[in-house]
């Protein structure tokens, strides 16, 4: 178990003075790092190895929204490790008032050419496997299916935003989204500053390269018990980059589904 307190940086908070959702998956990226570095496996030690983890899945939710200044508590572990390729990861932020957000990380060990190969005994060694019978985060269900338009828009990633492997770092697919989701909102005539993170799954597929072209479709899908509303999300293009879900609001307590035309 790795803890240590954490804040966001002040580009992370947006106008409304909170952090974005991709925003809180950086910071759990970040706490997936220093929670290996802490056993002796440090980025520097990855590079040197010819070893590394890519994220290939990861679900997330939002007990709350996080203002810049807040220090948060972060406890992290590894859930379980498959075929010493396929591992899970659990990050716990929260603090003194209790859960702030949480996920599960789906990590597969990859060698220098970026294909899925088992890690090596010492790297297993580091990452015990702890609190195997706790739940992972789950999205919360659908019980009001909904239809509404399509939202699309493409871009083209900048060369600065390739991260050490060369592509899109995983946590910019859900900017991706809550853009597509933000641009529809715009359209409309809503703020897209008041959409509000609940909860978030992506599952990657293939790594976005500097000048490719990508399009985000976006698609309202339904509300979940809580009246939130889920939408759907294809990130492609020049390839079937990822596909993901993400569960939102609106800070007004506006209806965000029809806003969005469904």
């Amino acid at each position: 178990m790795f803890e240590t307190e954490i804040g966001i940086p002040r580009h992370a908070a947006g106008p409304r003075q909170v952090a974005r959702a991709g925003e809180i998956w950086r910071l759990f990226q970040e706490l997936a790092i220093q929670a290996s570095t802490a056993v002796g496996w440090s980025p520097a030690r990855y590079l040197e190895q010819g070893t590394a983890f890519v994220v290939y899945g990861m679900t997330a939710v939002h007990h709350r929204e996080v203002a810049y200044g807040e220090r948060l508590r972060a406890r992290t572990w590894v859930h379980d490790f498959k075929r010493d390729t396929l591992t899970r990861r659990q990050i716990r932020l929260s603090d003194a008032r209790g859960p702030v957000a949480a996920c599960t990380q789906q990590w597969a060990h990859v060698d220098a050419r970026l294909r899925p190969s088992r890690a090596p005994a010492a790297l297993l060694a580091a990452l015990p496997v702890e609190r195997p019978d706790e739940p992972s985060v789950e999205l919360p269900a659908v019980v009001v299916p909904l239809a509404g338009g399509e939202h699309r828009f493409t871009f083209q990633p900048w060369h600065t935003w390739m991260d050490p492997l060369a592509h899109v770092n995983h946590p910019a697919y859900v900017d991706f989204c809550d853009e597509g989701t933000s641009r529809a909102l715009a359209a409309a005539g809503v703020d897209p500053q008041g959409l509000v993170p609940v909860a978030e799954h992506v599952a990657f597929k293939v790594g976005a390269l500097a000048g490719q072209q990508v399009e985000v479709l976006t698609r309202v899908v339904g509300r979940t018990a809580a009246g939130d509303v889920v939408l759907s999300h294809e990130v492609g293009g020049e390839a079937p980059f990822a596909r993901a879900t993400t569960v939102r609001r609106l800070v007004d307590g506006g209806d965000l589904a029809r806003a969005l035309g469904a």
